[in-house]
């Protein structure tokens, strides 16, 4: 039986990373200028221009027929979304099931909220293939993965909060005051699936005790880790050095953000999905 997993981009995968993953763009608007967030994507030119862009600038998440195109001849299918208190991905995904069963009669699909972003649903990914491998249904999927989800997080750290300023995600006096004093925004998902401060620290080192401080008070002990990051190898190479020296025989892995994750980490920001 023909099975894909198809992801929106926050997630920063590819369909280089898996035969059975697809991956649906989300795009950004800056100006005049319109960035699918794609395999295609220069993402250095993209961060460039929105740097240099002193308008608004927008996202837009993919619509049904983005994702019923990524399904394909699938007969089974799991969609994996940024989180439904952020986008409109997850809606959109939502309608494109139900007409992709009403159309194709036996096929199923099921569609995963991660109330996350990024690296968190990286860790979804993997352990639906593992599901997959293990030959469980969809509705063993389905309950396996909202057991999952209770023991995975995402934290991140921003050196700049424009985008977020930009989308009314933080207000501008924060942004402002926190660009004044060298702040960078510590942050966690919430259980709700908004972004929600946690702390503010002050320098690169103390951002990153204080990534690994939240990390620890959420159940870390060891487990996956999955680091994505906007140019900021440095920061990256840290933390993983930190989560070893910690617990030496975590399993840390480490990527580069995509478009949509540039796009609001924005340059140097990272984040971090890890099993509590």
């Amino acid at each position: 039986m023909a099975f894909r997993i198809v992801a929106d981009s926050s997630a920063n995968l590819s369909a280089a990373d898996g035969a059975e993953l697809s991956s649906v763009p989300l795009i950004i608007t800056a100006g005049s200028r319109s960035f699918v967030d794609d395999e295609a994507l220069d993402v250095r030119e993209m961060i460039d221009f929105l740097a240099a862009n002193k308008g608004r600038s927008t996202t837009a998440c993919p619509g049904p027929g983005d994702w019923m195109a990524a399904f394909g001849e699938a007969e089974e299918v799991v969609c994996v979304t940024i989180t439904s208190g952020l986008s409109g991905a997850c809606n959109a995904a939502r309608i494109a099931a139900e007409d992709y069963e009403r159309l194709h009669p036996g096929r199923r699909v099921l569609v995963v909220d991660t109330l996350s972003t990024g690296p968190e649903m990286e860790l979804v990914v993997e352990r639906l293939r593992l599901l997959h491998e293990q030959g469980r249904t969809l509705d063993e999927m389905a309950e396996e993965i909202a057991l999952y989800r209770k023991s995975t997080h995402l934290v991140f750290s921003l050196q700049s909060m424009r985008s977020l300023v930009n989308n009314g995600r933080v207000s501008p006096a924060v942004a402002a005051l926190a660009g004044l004093m060298n702040i960078r925004l510590v942050g966690i998902a919430s259980e709700e699936g908004t972004l929600q401060p946690v702390r503010k620290c002050r320098g690169e080192k103390r951002t990153l005790e204080g990534l690994l401080g939240v990390m620890e008070e959420h159940g870390y002990a060891g487990g996956k880790v999955r680091i994505a990051h906007c140019e900021n190898p440095e920061a990256a190479q840290a933390l993983t050095d930190g989560i070893l020296s910690r617990f030496p025989e975590a399993d840390v892995s480490v990527r580069l953000t995509r478009g949509l994750c540039s796009y609001y980490a924005e340059q140097g920001g990272v984040l971090i999905g890890y099993e509590g």
